[in-house]
């Protein structure tokens, strides 16, 4: 009986032994489906003895695999640009009320804790809205209390750019000078009609911007009083549940940069033209505060903003002033330059999604190939939250 069960547990340990070299040798186990091998066209085999010209380079493979995707990527935000394109008006505006909900909203909750909600974002949307307003008062009456010695500081000033003009390095006479007033003449007289017809259309672009300022605050009304209350019922209604938690945590990582990038910016954006105001007003430049809020929302395209605002004090400063002040402008635009690239966004920005210089450079200059102004406008806080929306949902879930 001994030898019996020796001998067995030799068979079985036998037809063990067997059955782990035939998975070994061929892969297939005993009552399992048979193994079917694939052969490619023309015979060529992609394992290591494979010929040459039949195997896949890896890393041309995962090119391939990338490239698609990127592709596909890349029909799907044309495509989204497109539709933004057509409903233009709809998508500025809810943009601008994203962005006084982004800073407005801090407020509100503040407000809320002394004053019902309805109360306190009326209180913020009224009071923010006359702030404003205010101060574009302030700036139409320092403009309309200085007309006459603006005007007359003006003819001067272009009296001495014809005299600079003159001088090296230009060596300009007066009789080119004169026939470039008189082309300048003929051009407006020749084009009268279209610039009026032109100025005619501006005044329907200006009654888009009236629709579009009012379609934005009444947006902004609701997205601070009950901006969670409008995500989670789009969430409830368009998401499937397994999927919620993930656009929650996409949702709120998009919030959070926007919000961030908003308002550093806003502060960059003040902290630039309280600055320039302060030198302008030193160098007694004309319209320094008209000059100081072109600053402020010139601020909001970066790299390309700020000295295109500075470039017109420059214009300004040699018209009102003369080249002394203009060069001196000129080095004011080189000092807050380095200052708002160097100081101001590495400390005010460090709570949002920090870019590199040369991912913002090409966002600001494919926006406005895109879009104009607005496309650089958007382009930038547009990539901060891609970027952070893919970050949040390639983290794993705590």
């Amino acid at each position: 009986m001994n030898r019996g069960r020796r001998g067995g547990g030799s068979v079985v340990g036998g037809a063990g032994r067997r059955t782990g070299e035939g998975r070994r040798a061929g892969g297939t186990v005993l009552g399992s489906r048979p193994a079917y091998t694939v052969r490619l066209l023309g015979g060529a085999r992609s394992g290591p003895d494979a010929p040459v010209a039949g195997r896949v380079v890896p890393w041309l493979r995962v090119a391939a695999a990338y490239a698609w995707r990127l592709i596909l990527l890349g029909i799907v935000v044309y495509g989204v640009f497109t539709v933004l394109g057509r409903f233009q008006l709809v998508a500025v505006a809810l943009f601008l009320a994203l962005v006084v909900t982004s800073v407005l909203r801090p407020l509100a909750d503040l407000l809320n804790r002394v004053l019902p909600r309805p109360l306190s974002v009326a209180v913020a949307l009224v009071g923010s809205l006359l702030l404003v307003l205010g101060l574009l008062a302030l700036v139409g009456n320092a403009v309309a209390g200085q007309s006459a010695t603006l005007a007359n500081e003006f003819r001067g000033g272009v009296h001495r750019i014809e005299v600079w003009l003159q001088h090296p390095p230009f060596r300009l006479s007066l009789g080119r000078l004169s026939d470039l007033q008189r082309q300048v003449t003929n051009y407006i007289t020749t084009h009268r009609s279209s610039l009026l017809s032109s100025a005619v259309s501006q005044l329907g672009r200006v009654v888009e911007v009236i629709t579009g300022g009012a379609l934005a605050l009444f947006a902004s009304v609701f997205f601070i009083h009950s901006g969670e209350r409008m995500w989670s019922w789009a969430r409830d209604q368009l998401v499937p549940s397994r999927a919620r938690p993930a656009w929650d945590r996409a949702g709120r990582a998009a919030w959070r940069t926007f919000a961030g990038y908003t308002r550093g910016i806003i502060i960059v954006a003040a902290t630039n033209a309280v600055l320039v105001g302060i030198a302008l007003l030193v160098l007694r430049v004309p319209l320094a505060l008209p000059l100081m809020l072109l600053e402020f929302f010139a601020a909001f395209v970066p790299l390309v903003g700020s000295p295109v605002a500075l470039g017109v004090a420059t214009i300004v400063a040699l018209a009102g002033r003369g080249p002394l002040t203009a060069v001196a402008v000129l080095v004011l635009i080189v000092v807050i330059g380095q200052i708002e690239g160097h100081v101001l966004h590495p400390l005010v920005m460090s709570w949002a999604v920090r870019l590199h210089p040369l991912v913002v450079a090409v966002s600001v200059i494919a926006g406005s190939i895109v879009a104009g102004v607005i496309g650089a406008v958007v382009a930038v806080p547009f990539i901060s939250v891609v970027w952070s929306v893919l970050r949040a949902l390639r983290a794993v879930p705590p």
